[in-house]
C-alpha cells in the first residue's frame, strides 16, 4: 500500500513542473524557454496519465473504477461525501489534466497545422480537424498568444492547489508524522525540485536521441541549474522545519517515528541516501558554473534527484503507517 501511495505522490510531483516552467516562461516573456517547453508540457501530460494509474490499480477493484471517477450511488440516489480525499484526488487530478492538455494543444495548433500540411490521406483529414482551421495570419498568432497568457495565469494556481489537495490526503488523517501543517507547501516545492530534474533529464536525453545540438544549449540548462538551486533550498528549509514541529509538539508517536527515520535501519539509511541525493550533491554540483553547462553531468545530478525523492516520499509515508496509532 505504501509503495502505491509513493509512486502516487512521486508521479504527481513530477507532473507539476513542465506546465509550471512553461507558464512562468511564458509569462515573464522569457525568450530562452523556446526550445524545451514542448517537451517539458507534454511531460506534464504523461506523467499525470501514470499518477492517475497508481489509485486506480490501488482500487483493488477495478471494475470498480467508474465509482472512483463519478462517485455517485445512482442506486440509492447518494451525493460522495465532500470531505474524503477520495473525493478530492479525481477532482483535482482530471481538473489539472484537463489544464494541461489544453495548455499543451493551444502551444501545437501551428506544428499541427504544419503536418496537415505536409500530410496526405486520413492524416492530413486527422491533423486538418485537430489544426482547427490554422493558417498562420496575423489575428490567429495574436488569439493563439492571448490564449496562451491566459492558460498560463490559470494553470499556476490550478498547480499550487493540486499539489496541496494531495497533501491535505495526509494531513486529514492522525496517522503519525502525517498530519503536518506544512504539508502543502512543502509538497509543491518538493514536487517542483523533482520535476524540474525530470525535465532536465528529458530535455539531455532527448537532445541525445534526435540530435538537438542546435536547439538545446549549454545556457538552457544552465538556466534551469540555477533555478533548482533556490528551489532546493526551499525545499531544504521546510524539510527540516517539519522536524521542529515534532520537537516543538513533542508528540511520542511523531518523535518514534522521527527517531525510525534518523536511527533505525534500513530507513536510517534510506533517510541518508535521499538526503544526499537530494540536497547535498546536487546544491554542490549545481553551485559549479561548469558543472550545470555540463550535459553529461547534469544528466546524472538530474537522475539522483529523482531517486532521491522518491525515497524522500518512502520515508515520509511509509514508518507513519508503521506505528500503531488513532487513523
Amino acid at each position: 500500500w505504501g509503495f502505491f501511495i509513493t509512486n502516487f505522490i512521486f508521479w504527481v510531483g513530477i507532473s507539476h513542473a513542465g506546465v509550471m516552467i512553461s507558464a512562468i516562461l511564458r509569462l515573464s516573456q522569457a525568450e530562452w524557454r523556446r526550445p524545451m517547453v514542448r517537451a517539458a508540457e507534454t511531460m506534464t501530460v504523461f506523467s499525470l496519465m501514470c499518477a492517475a494509474m497508481m489509485p486506480l490499480i490501488h482500487e483493488g477493484r477495478p471494475w470498480r473504477v467508474m465509482y472512483w471517477i463519478a462517485p455517485y450511488d445512482f442506486a440509492r440516489g447518494i451525493w460522495p461525501d465532500v470531505r474524503s480525499p477520495l473525493v478530492w484526488d479525481p477532482a483535482a487530478i482530471g481538473t489539472y489534466l484537463t489544464g494541461s492538455s489544453l495548455f499543451v494543444f493551444t502551444a501545437l495548433i501551428p506544428d499541427l497545422a504544419v503536418i496537415r500540411d505536409r500530410s496526405t490521406g486520413w492524416r492530413r483529414v486527422v491533423y486538418g480537424i485537430l489544426a482547427m482551421g490554422w493558417h498562420g495570419n496575423p489575428r490567429q498568432w495574436k488569439l493563439q498568444g492571448i490564449a496562451g497568457i491566459l492558460l498560463s495565469a490559470l494553470i499556476l494556481p490550478v498547480f499550487v492547489s493540486v499539489h496541496s489537495i494531495v497533501s491535505w490526503d495526509f494531513g486529514v488523517t492522525q496517522v503519525p508524522a502525517w498530519h503536518v501543517t506544512i504539508f502543502a507547501p512543502y509538497f509543491v516545492v518538493g514536487a517542483v525540485l523533482s520535476g524540474v530534474a525530470a525535465v532536465v533529464t528529458l530535455l539531455i536525453i532527448m537532445r541525445k536521441l534526435f540530435h538537438l545540438e542546435n536547439y538545446l544549449w549549454e545556457e538552457h540548462i544552465d538556466g534551469l541549474g540555477r533555478l533548482l538551486i533556490v528551489v532546493a533550498l526551499g525545499w531544504h528549509f521546510l524539510f527540516w522545519l517539519e522536524l521542529v514541529f515534532a520537537l516543538w509538539l513533542f508528540e511520542d508517536q511523531e518523535l518514534i517515528v522521527w527517531q525510525l527515520r534518523l536511527f533505525t535501519p534500513p530507513w536510517s539509511w534510506f533517510f541518508l541516501v535521499f538526503y544526499l541525493f537530494s540536497f547535498v550533491i546536487p546544491v554542490i554540483g549545481w553551485s559549479i558554473r561548469s558543472v550545470r553547462r555540463s550535459f553529461v553531468w547534469m544528466f546524472w545530478i538530474s537522475l539522483l534527484v529523482n531517486f532521491g525523492m522518491f525515497l524522500e516520499r518512502l520515508i515520509i509515508i511509509v514508518p507513519g503507517l508503521m506505528q500503531k496509532g488513532p487513523v
